[in-house]
């Protein structure tokens, strides 16, 4: 059994002990074991713990449940991702208050180039409905990832547009993996995850989807993407949530205007109208505030003219992943010697795959 594992989530069944308060603690200690092994009097002196929470920290001695759990993902083939993990949603690593543990059933990419949430009412209109299907099909090209919560209503049926129109999709829940909630959409859940989706969620199984967990699906669904869309939204409502959620984490929001007075339009407008959301008419609009179309010219013109020898192709892979690298560390990385370096950068230039900035860094083009 993974004992490492067993003590992050452990971690995160301790009393009072937050997302935010845990990776204090994690710095503080110098990892999650040493947590567990420190004495009340060095817990009481980390930011934010004092005597009642280094107390629950030293009398939790229950490790079972985590043990159990670690079983059970073992069993049922659920990926535990730890916040510094290599493969955990980049994204969603830069907002503050990110799950330490994200346990997720499927995809293996977390961090897709394009990746977009779509929210809204669980009580969709005929408009919302059809303008989630002229929308999809008019963003498949794009190939982005779809998130949403899987929820009644404007979320499952993205789910299932995304499905028919072969646009990988997750759905980010507020309960284990053990279950799907609502039952009726178990199928499509099912079909997701063998299509290339994944369910992901924050919770352990045996976790029911209590009120109070939606809210914190929210914040996972806006910390993951680089944008929010809004559909349909009374004046009340998750998806409203959801978007003061995205402005905060500096995401874009856009939503789709409807009728002066129409109940289900009511959130939509009201963001527009207080310069909280950009106005979303058709996936142009989305394109045009996110760049896609000038890096889907781009990326089509690579793959029509550039050949790259495998060298070449190293560079560019380390370089776009990281966004831009200094010329020490793709020497370090690639392990090529200071000429060959200096040559392949050169013909990459030559070839607009990459540009050279000042300190000798280099990106992308």
């Amino acid at each position: 059994m993974d004992k490492d594992l067993v003590y992050k989530i452990a971690l995160t069944q301790i009393p009072g002990i937050g997302s935010v308060l845990a990776k204090n603690l994690i710095g503080y200690c110098g990892g999650v074991r040493e947590i567990f092994e420190k004495s009340r009097e060095f817990l009481k002196k980390a930011p934010g713990v004092g005597d009642v929470l280094s107390q629950n920290i030293k009398g939790f001695n229950d490790f079972s449940g985590a043990e159990q759990e670690v079983t059970f993902i073992e069993k049922n083939n659920i990926r535990p991702i730890f916040f510094l993990d290599k493969d955990y949603p980049a994204r969603l690593k830069n907002i503050p208050d990110c799950p330490i543990l994200l346990f997720v059933r499927g995809n293996q990419n977390l961090n897709p180039e394009k990746i977009i949430a779509i929210v809204g009412t669980r009580k969709m209109t005929e408009y919302g409905k059809q303008f989630i299907n002229k929308f999809i099909e008019d963003i498949a090209p794009y190939e982005p990832t779809v998130v949403s919560g899987l929820a009644y209503g404007v979320d499952i049926w993205a789910h299932k547009q995304c499905l028919k129109y072969g646009v990988d999709t997750f759905g980010v829940v507020a309960h284990g993996t053990d279950r799907i909630y609502p039952t009726l959409h178990s199928n499509i859940a099912r079909d997701m995850v063998a299509s290339n989706g994944a369910i992901l969620t924050e919770y352990t199984s045996g976790t029911a989807p209590a009120r109070e967990h939606f809210p914190m699906r929210n914040r996972i669904v806006a910390g993951m993407v680089d944008a929010v869309i809004v559909v349909e939204s009374a004046a009340r409502g998750g998806s409203l949530i959801t978007a003061e959620l995205a402005n905060q984490y500096n995401r874009d929001v856009l939503a789709v205007p409807g009728s002066i007075g129409e109940k289900y339009s009511a959130g939509c407008n009201y963001l527009i109208k207080n310069h909280k959301a950009s106005l979303l008419q058709d996936v142009e609009d989305l394109v045009k505030q996110l760049n896609w179309d000038v890096k889907m010219e781009k990326n089509n013109q690579r793959k029509l003219f550039v050949e790259l020898c495998d060298d070449e192709q190293k560079l560019v892979d380390m370089i776009q992943e990281s966004k831009e690298m200094g010329i020490d560390q793709l020497m370090a990385l690639s392990g090529m010697s200071s000429s060959t370096l200096a040559m392949t950068l050169l013909e990459l230039e030559m070839k607009n795959c990459i540009c050279s900035l000042p300190g000798k860094r280099y990106q992308t083009i």
